[in-house]
């Protein structure tokens, strides 16, 4: 069983940084899709942006050019490293783990952490 534990979220003022990182227990988090996503209140969750394990990164229009995803496949840990924050990143952050493991998908999902935008 996977666990993730996301860490790194509080308050920051506009235009800041926070780096978030999600660690990862388990031996299929090198060869697994890794996955930030986030949820505003009265919102659906949405993706923030993913990482291959190759490294091919994705991102929603939103944070392209803010937000920069990266993974450390020797401490099992991806990181989303998010600067000129807004007032609308505010949202509740979760990380989220996609294996492959021949015809089956498995995900997993983080608690999640509080990332509050607000001057």
């Amino acid at each position: 069983q996977v666990q993730l534990v996301e860490s790194g979220g509080g308050l920051v003022q506009p235009g800041g940084s926070l780096r978030l990182s999600c660690a990862a227990s388990g031996s299929s988090f090198s060869i697994s899709v890794m996955g930030w996503f986030r949820q505003a209140p009265g919102k659906q969750r949405e993706l923030v942006a993913t990482i291959s394990s190759g490294g091919s990164t994705n991102y929603a229009d939103s944070v392209k050019g803010r937000f920069t995803i990266s993974r450390d496949n020797a401490k099992n840990t991806v990181y989303l490293q998010m600067n000129s924050l807004k007032p609308e990143d505010t949202a509740v952050y979760y990380c989220k783990q996609s294996t492959s493991s021949g015809l089956r998908k498995y995900e997993y999902w983080g608690q999640g952490t509080q990332v509050t935008v607000s001057s």
